[in-house]
């Protein structure tokens, strides 16, 4: 069985939300109780990749622990002070021999876990680079990548994340069709939490 990799991005600066979003509690749809939005996204990438290693700023004892209990494999990225990039290519090494990798957001709780699954799957097939998209072809996350890409992940610098390696290979990227909202529902603001947590996101 391939080795796929799950990464959770969980390094930034919540700088737009005013607190450590990522430890702020939001009640999925239908969910019975709340959880720290990083929980949620973690155990959703946890039940559709099989692993996670989440990466988290250097001295963020207090994440560490959440994710930790969550069932994360858990880096402290002192890279990550220089932007997403850096965080993404820090995950990357961490994982050197792996055959792929699934990029999730840890501020995107709601992406459903079969969602991640089905881009793993194309992964595991070979294909360089999949991303979920919607009926309209809107593409959201998580994205998934071939390790062929690796030295390019690896290269990556400051805030731009993998969006240009996703650029430069946009010929090559296979969208899988889902009918998930939760592609394109990121927390960044007390109002985006507010927001999902009554269901309208």
């Amino acid at each position: 069985m391939a080795d796929i990799r799950g990464l959770l991005l969980c390094a930034g600066s919540s700088s737009r939300f005013g607190a450590p979003k990522l430890l702020a509690t939001v009640q999925a749809p239908g969910a019975p109780h709340v959880e720290a939005v990083a929980v949620l996204a973690a155990r959703h990438l946890l039940e559709g990749c099989g692993n996670a290693l989440a990466v988290v700023r250097a001295g963020d004892a207090k994440l560490r622990e959440t994710l930790e209990m969550a069932g994360c494999d858990v880096l402290e990225s002192d890279r990550s002070r220089n932007g997403m990039g850096e965080s993404l290519a820090d995950g990357i090494a961490r994982s050197p021999g792996a055959d792929g990798w699934i990029v999730a957001l840890g501020d995107m709780p709601f992406v459903a876990p079969r969602t991640i699954a089905l881009v793993r799957s194309q992964i595991e097939i070979g294909v360089l680079i999949a991303a979920p998209v919607n009926l309209h072809g809107r593409r959201g996350h998580p994205v998934g990548f071939s390790s062929t890409l690796k030295d390019e992940l690896l290269g990556l610098r400051g805030d731009v994340g993998a969006r240009l390696v996703v650029s430069h290979h946009k010929d090559e990227l296979v969208p899988v069709p889902v009918e998930d909202a939760g592609i394109f529902v990121d927390i960044d603001t007390p109002e985006a939490l507010a927001h999902a947590s009554a269901g309208r996101s």
